[in-house]
Formats: structure tokens, C-alpha cells, sequence
């Protein structure tokens, strides 16, 4: 399977060939303005959405030109991207579904604690719950090109959790409903909010700590504004969280088809799995940038993790319960889910 960046000399060289012999140079060109939360230096645009966006500019011969605006340039907040794009004050956004508590309930199956595996296999086993059970319900005021998790869920902390226990009234922050009563259910204070605003929540003291994945951590300075960074044994993370690259669905009926087939051809479940998988290779450096400021990174043993996924066996039971009195038939959609994430390991 070629890398997206590889993908990208190929399809330069495919463009040109192909508008050599094309009339369709003359063609309609067409301006998407893509809209997300995070800076332009984090990992996931400078990695994953300027990868994608400049390889779909190529192949359609720079037909396609996509305007990138970060860090919430086009004014809302973080909650109301995927509105933004449905309907249609933007054409592409990059968010996270559970910035709407409860809105896309069967999503939050992958964002249940110690379900993921590694953010490649989790990613493709999303696509294809996505594509099999969501596309025409949750997701159907959008066109959804991609969706994808991170890699494992750290806790970052001013203090050090070693157990359950240090965590006791600690304020950590949460990115969704789910994370909140995970951290809730180990005995921490949950505090639900945007990541954009974690750096400043930990320096005024709003937060005593937050879960990130190790690649965001570098561009919102967490290494240099908490010192106790907690990872865990075991196969599984302690969380992750899901994504979605949605776009406005108008916009995309509007596109002739030959660039519709472009907008294809770099969407779905390839697109999703290297999303995935780039977001968690860059959790090496956001690591390693710890180390070099001789953080305290404590690695529980797979004895002590098992201790807290006992405790963390409530949050799956209370969402199969409300997932079932909402008619999802949540312990299908559980089953389903980890054997996917199980099929994608092991490949």
C-alpha cells in the first residue's frame, strides 16, 4: 500500500500526463476552504491535512485548490465545525463528533475505554462502521471523506498518578462525554473543554491536568507546563478519540464528476488508516521531547492497568444501557466494533 506522501510525487506526474490530452483543462475549477481547531504547526494539519488537500490539488491538475484556514480562522468555536459544514458556511472541516455530546452517539463505541488497539486498526475498523451504519443516519447532513482516532490517550498531570488513587479530585480536562466518565468513574474531576484551550487552563490552574495523545502535546507546550506524564500497559489504551474530515455535502453534489472521482478516489478507508497511523508515529517525538526535559514519565504495569479497567467496566455498561434505550442495540454495535479493531491488529 503506497504512503499518501509517496502517493503524491505519483500523482503529479499522473495530472500532467493526463491534462496533456485533455480538453477538460478549460474545465470548471472549483475553491474549498478545509476549516479546523488546532495550529498550523500541529501534526495532524502539517501531516495529515496538507498531505491530503495537496495531493488532491494534483491530481486534479490543480483544478482543485484548497484554502486551509487553522486555529478556528473563520470565527465559531471548535463545537460548531461540523456545523459549519453542513450547513455550508465552510466546504470541509476537520473536528471531533464528540464536541456535540450525544449528537453521534455510535461513534463514541471507539471512544470507549481500553478499546483501542493501535490508531490504524481502530481508524479502519471506524471506516467501516461508518460506512456500514453511519453514512445515511448520524453522519447524513454531510459528506464525510475520512474518519479516524489518534494514538493512545496519555495523562498528562502536575502531579504524578501512580494509581487510581493520586488521581482523587484531581481537575483533569476531557475531550468528550465519554472520556468525562471514564475519568469520573477512576475518581478524578472531569473537566470538559476544546483542546485550544488547555494550555491556558493548566498555567491559570483551571485544570491539574489533561488527557492528550503524545503528538498534540508539543504544539500546545504541555511538556513545559506539567512535568508527570502516565502510560499504561496492557494491549490497550486507556482511551482515544474520533474524527471526522466532513464535508459540506451541497458543495460536493455541486462538482463536475470528474473532480468528484478526485475527491473519491482520496477519501475513505485508505485515507482514514493514514491518518490514523501518521497521528500515532508522531507521538514518538511529542515523547521524546519529554524525555529531553527529564520529565517524570511513569509506565504502569499491566497489573495495575488491569486494576483500572475493572474500574473502568461502567462506562461500557452505562453506554451499551443508553445505547440500547435509544435503540442502537449498543452490545451489537460493541461486538462489532472490537472484533473489527481485533480483525485490523492482526493483519
Amino acid at each position: 500500500m503506497k504512503s499518501f506522501k509517496a502517493a503524491l510525487a505519483a500523482g503529479v506526474l499522473a495530472s500532467a500526463t493526463w491534462l496533456a490530452g485533455s480538453t477538460s483543462v478549460l474545465a470548471q475549477e472549483v475553491t474549498l476552504r478545509l476549516h479546523h481547531f488546532l495550529p498550523a504547526q500541529a501534526t495532524v494539519p502539517m501531516q495529515v491535512l496538507d498531505v491530503w488537500a495537496d495531493k488532491v490539488e494534483a491530481d486534479s491538475g490543480d483544478r482543485i485548490k484548497i484554502e486551509r484556514y487553522p486555529a478556528m480562522q473563520l470565527g465559531g468555536t471548535p463545537p460548531q465545525l461540523y456545523d459549519q459544514a453542513a450547513e455550508g458556511t465552510v466546504d470541509i472541516v476537520w473536528t471531533l463528533p464528540g464536541n456535540t455530546p450525544g449528537r453521534f452517539p455510535s461513534v463514541e463505541v471507539f471512544e470507549l475505554p481500553f478499546m483501542m488497539t493501535n490508531a490504524e486498526a481502530t481508524s479502519r475498523a471506524y471506516w467501516d462502521v461508518f460506512d456500514k451504519h453511519l453514512r445515511d443516519t448520524e453522519f447524513a447532513d454531510t459528506h464525510i471523506l475520512a474518519t479516524w482516532v489518534h494514538g493512545p490517550g496519555i495523562l498528562h498531570t502536575k502531579e504524578p498518578v501512580e494509581s487510581m488513587e493520586d488521581l482523587a479530585g484531581m481537575k483533569v480536562r476531557a475531550p468528550t462525554r465519554v472520556i468525562n466518565s471514564l475519568l469520573g468513574e477512576l475518581g478524578a474531576t472531569p473537566i470538559g473543554m476544546p483542546i485550544p484551550q488547555v494550555p491556558e487552563s493548566l498555567s491559570k490552574g483551571v485544570i491539574d491536568g489533561a488527557v492528550v495523545p503524545w503528538e498534540v502535546t508539543t504544539a500546545l507546550r504541555v511538556p513545559e507546563l506539567v512535568k508527570n506524564h502516565t502510560e499504561f500497559g496492557g494491549d490497550h489504551a486507556l482511551y482515544t478519540t474520533t474524527f471526522v474530515l466532513a464535508m459540506n455535502k451541497a458543495k460536493y453534489d455541486s462538482l463536475p464528476d470528474d473532480l468528484k472521482a478526485v475527491i473519491d478516489e482520496n477519501s475513505g478507508a485508505e485515507l482514514s488508516a493514514f491518518a490514523g497511523r501518521t497521528q500515532q508515529e508522531y507521538d514518538a517525538p511529542g515523547r521524546k521531547l519529554a524525555v529531553e526535559a527529564s520529565n517524570n514519565i511513569i509506565e504502569l504495569s499491566d497489573e495495575e492497568t488491569a486494576k483500572w479497567q475493572e474500574a473502568a467496566q461502567p462506562v461500557i455498561d452505562n453506554w451499551v444501557a443508553e445505547m440500547d434505550g435509544r435503540g442502537l442495540e449498543g452490545q451489537e454495535l460493541l461486538d462489532e466494533a472490537r472484533g473489527l479493531i481485533e480483525q485490523y491488529t492482526s493483519q
